[in-house]
């Protein structure tokens, strides 16, 4: 007879070749998937089709963005509509930043980063971001902003058209950090889209790191950050920190620079 692999907890086996459903015990009353068995290759062939198909458990069905609509599934962070969902990041105190009638919002020069009232852990998120179509200065002061990612990590946000600075610093870069594969902006004035899969870092009881969190970057559909490593903190000036955290918000800096960027469409999924 075949080895016979589990792939989560122990069970009694009834048949061969199909997977049984566990009962929740009275300590945990959580519905429990079906578990999945898996044949261990041995060297034997399987000897029909059905020995290495599994049909639980079933996979969700998530309605996709239709004509930049949020998937079904997602948390709509800010829709054009109003500052509901987001706070002042200094004082909790309700947003100053400029609503505009085209369903975006723009940094208020001087007022504060912005973030939302809701944590959140392992994400999907996605965000449209522009930089003014009128150039003005230059380096780190051109359009300047940044994503923070569990209110900690930041990747960051620029006018780099025509306009080199540090790669670590650049457009798309984990700031300070971790440089991107590409520069993928489109001209000044026109919209970005960053969309970004964040796994969290983990921590043990005694606060220290024992797990690196990561993050995959898609700017404007280009891939530019490859599951990187966190290595900590994104700090201006300093090497990186881990101090132990749980969720957090996402984000938004005003960069105290009359940066005048502007954001929309921002939704999340929940890994």
């Amino acid at each position: 007879m075949k080895r016979l692999i589990v792939a989560a907890v122990a069970f009694s086996l009834g048949s061969c070749n199909e997977a049984q459903k566990l009962e929740p015990t009275q300590d945990n009353q959580v519905d429990v998937p079906k578990v999945i068995v898996h044949k261990e290759y041995t060297g034997e062939e399987p000897t029909t089709p059905e020995e290495t198909e599994f049909y639980e458990p079933k996979v969700p069905v998530v309605k996709p963005s239709v004509n930049g609509s949020a998937p079904s599934d997602a948390i709509v962070l800010f829709d054009g509509t109003s500052f509901d969902g987001w706070i002042h990041t200094q004082d909790s105190t309700a947003v100053k930043w400029h609503l505009n009638d085209d369903g975006s919002m723009t940094v208020k020069d001087k007022t504060g980063n912005i973030q939302t009232k809701q944590h959140f852990g392992d994400v999907q998120l996605h965000i449209e971001w522009r930089s003014p179509a009128a150039v003005e200065r230059e380096g780190q002061n051109r359009a300047n902003s940044g994503v923070f990612i569990n209110g900690i990590y930041e990747i960051q946000v620029l006018d780099n058209n025509d306009n080199p600075t540090y790669v670590n610093g650049q457009v798309g870069s984990i700031y300070k950090q971790g440089p991107p594969l590409a520069m993928a902006s489109v001209p000044s004035g026109e919209w970005n889209t960053y969309d970004i899969i964040y796994h969290s870092p983990e921590f043990n009881e005694a606060g220290e790191k024992i797990k690196s969190g990561t993050m995959t970057v898609l700017h404007n559909g280009i891939l530019i950050q490859d599951h990187t490593e966190i290595k900590g903190t994104t700090p201006y000036i300093g090497w990186p920190k881990n101090p132990a955290h749980g969720k957090g918000p996402l984000m938004l800096q005003d960069h105290q620079d009359n940066s005048r960027v502007s954001f929309r469409n921002i939704w999340v999924r929940e890994l």
